[in-house]
């Protein structure tokens, strides 16, 4: 008889591990509080806007991004069966080639793909990219050569000094953004790891803002480099339907409207599982093996002081930091594609991002949806929700419905309408919807039903491993510790795989583990790691990384560990 595995939750982490699971001959059921499942990453209509027997317009609790770095979450979006895709819903998705950063007053900068000649050019074209685009926006080279020795001190750094060093420092305080100009902390220090989502300067790691910003720049300048990938129809349609459609076939229980409410814990073990049934019926589940698939905010409420201390790691949860990243969609009666990728709003007191969709729809006619009138669709990210805006001096948090409209819109307006022809109009916006988790109580303000974990700096000493000390309990969520470190689709795919080899080995199962990669990092930089690992075990000596910026903003080697790097280079061409 196959072991029993309940999965608790039903977002990204939690169908990634009854996904793992089923495929190695467990018997899972997933429990899911909503009646959608997916998650942050679902998507769903407009209420009561379609008409003529057309769908509700599409809308989402945030747009999708699929950096060209992520590897787990394509690995199981390629075993998800998809009419006419050879390569399952991984072939729905579609590359964006630009990114544009715009200013409220000034000129708008664009990001494009560049296409570096080969692997071992990756840093000097990641340099020279870096100072075509900070020469563009007034940061002296000076500064640009600053930064990127910043960059090439994480790469030559050992995970040692990442650890216990770098996690330690904000990259805010790493990058040296207080001593530079403002240029460079507006657009370096700041701008850049808007892209990260949800993660502030001053906040974040040194170790985790500094790597996976490393990782994006790789995928803008690495020979054939993919920097985002988008989707290219509303996200139920294009992934998750699909998704659960393929787990109901391998025999996955899945129960929508089931919210777990207690978790009991007797003899060192889970006993069982309280669900509450959607219509007031109370559940209890019994299984072999318990996953949490939980967001964080959720999990610890559930956590008894039984279970802290049965595992400490439990108790630190709440030590992580959540805050509000949410979505409003505008329809407009005609398409502005905008960029083909992203924009960022770098002065934007709201620190908004958006993606016109349209675009990337080509597949889907927007005609199918709400009364056939909307052409296009500016899906914005609202990140900042404690600061005030110009319009109504409030912050977000405090804000009604309508004024969080009218504020949001008004500053994309802001940066964007800089020239004789508006490329937002008012009488262009035919009409617009929230992210349904905010929810708006009567007198307090504002409250967020999907709060979204954020990296700070020393957060990873917080962060609990798949595996617990309590037998059969395991943690798949963005919190738990993964090579990603953010609260990504990719990070919870990661925790998920973690979860679902724990269970293997639990079990004694004989089928095989689930692929965990690392984040790629150019193997030339292994001999100045191995040395620093020396420096930092045995005198905690700064690091020397064996680079210097040159005058054409390309890096060229300095000092003997060069040498090493030179010779592991010409090995790996070899190759």
């Amino acid at each position: 008889m196959a072991p029993t595995v309940a999965v608790l939750g039903g977002g990204v982490a939690g169908l990634s591990a009854a996904h793992e699971l089923v495929e190695r001959g467990f018997d899972v059921g997933v429990y899911e509080a909503r009646e959608l499942f997916g998650g942050k990453a679902r998507s769903f209509g407009v209420p009561g806007s379609g008409s003529g027997g057309r769908a509700d317009l599409p809308a989402e609790h945030g747009f999708r991004f699929f950096p060209g770095f992520y590897r787990h979450l394509p690995d199981t979006m390629r075993r998800i069966p998809y009419i006419g895709r050879a390569d399952g819903v991984a072939g729905n998705l579609v590359h964006a080639t630009r990114a544009l950063l715009a200013q409220a007053g000034g000129g708008n900068e664009l990001i494009g793909v560049v296409r570096a000649p080969g692997s071992l050019e990756d840093i000097s074209a990641v340099s020279r990219f870096l100072l075509g685009w900070a020469t563009q926006v007034g940061i002296p080279a000076y500064e640009h050569a600053l930064f990127v020795e910043r960059l090439l001190t994480l790469l030559t750094s050992c995970d040692e000094r990442r650890i216990e060093q770098w996690e330690q420092q904000s990259w805010w305080e790493f990058s040296g953004a207080d001593r530079r100009s403002a240029a460079y902390g507006k657009f370096l220090a700041d701008g850049l790891t808007r892209t990260l989502v949800a993660a502030r300067a001053r906040e974040m790691s040194a170790r985790t803002g500094g790597l996976i910003l490393l990782q994006l720049l790789f995928d803008l300048t690495r020979a054939g480099g993919r920097a985002d990938r988008v989707l290219n129809a509303p996200t139920q349609e294009a992934w998750i339907t699909p998704w659960i459609d393929h787990l109901q076939r391998r025999g996955v229980q899945l129960h929508a409207g089931a919210a777990v409410a207690g978790i009991e814990y007797a003899n060192g073990r889970i006993a069982g599982v309280t669900v509450d049934r959607s219509g007031g019926a109370v559940e209890r589940v019994s299984a072999d093996f318990y996953v949490a698939a939980l967001p964080v905010e959720q999990l610890r409420l559930l956590v008894t002081p039984e279970l802290r201390r049965a595992e400490p790691a439990l108790a630190r949860l709440d030590r992580l930091v959540t805050r509000w990243m949410n979505g409003i969609m505008f329809y407009l009666d005609r398409d502005v594609p905008l960029v083909h990728g992203h924009a960022i709003y770098i002065d934007s007191e709201w620190a908004l991002t958006s993606i016109s969709q349209a675009q990337f729809w080509g597949e889907r006619d927007l005609e199918r949806y709400g009364d056939e009138r909307v052409e296009g669709i500016f899906s914005v990210d609202v990140s900042e929700w404690e600061r005030p805006g110009r319009r109504t001096g409030k912050v977000a948090a405090k804000c009604t419905p309508e004024e969080i409209r009218s504020e949001v819109w008004g500053q994309l307006q802001d940066h964007l309408n800089d020239g004789p022809t508006p490329v937002l109009a008012d009488q262009n916006l035919m009409s617009w919807f929230l992210d349904p988790a905010i929810e708006f109580p009567n007198p307090t303000g504002a409250t967020n039903l999907e709060p979204l974990l954020v990296n700070t700096a020393g957060s990873w000493a917080d962060r609990p491993e798949a595996r617990t000390r309590i037998a059969n309990l395991f943690l798949a969520s963005d919190f738990v510790r993964t090579h990603t470190d953010l609260a990504t689709m990719e990070g919870a795919n990661e925790a998920a795989r973690r979860a679902v080899n724990a269970i293997l080995a639990a079990s004694g199962s004989p089928a095989s583990m689930c692929n965990v990669w690392k984040l790629r990092e150019p193997v030339i930089f292994a001999p100045a790691r191995a040395v620093d690992r020396l420096r930092w075990r045995l005198f905690r000596r700064p690091v020397k990384p064996p680079l210097r910026v040159a005058p054409d903003g390309g890096v060229e080697p300095r000092g003997p560990v060069a040498a090493a790097m030179t010779a592991v280079a010409r090995r790996a061409a070899r190759r």
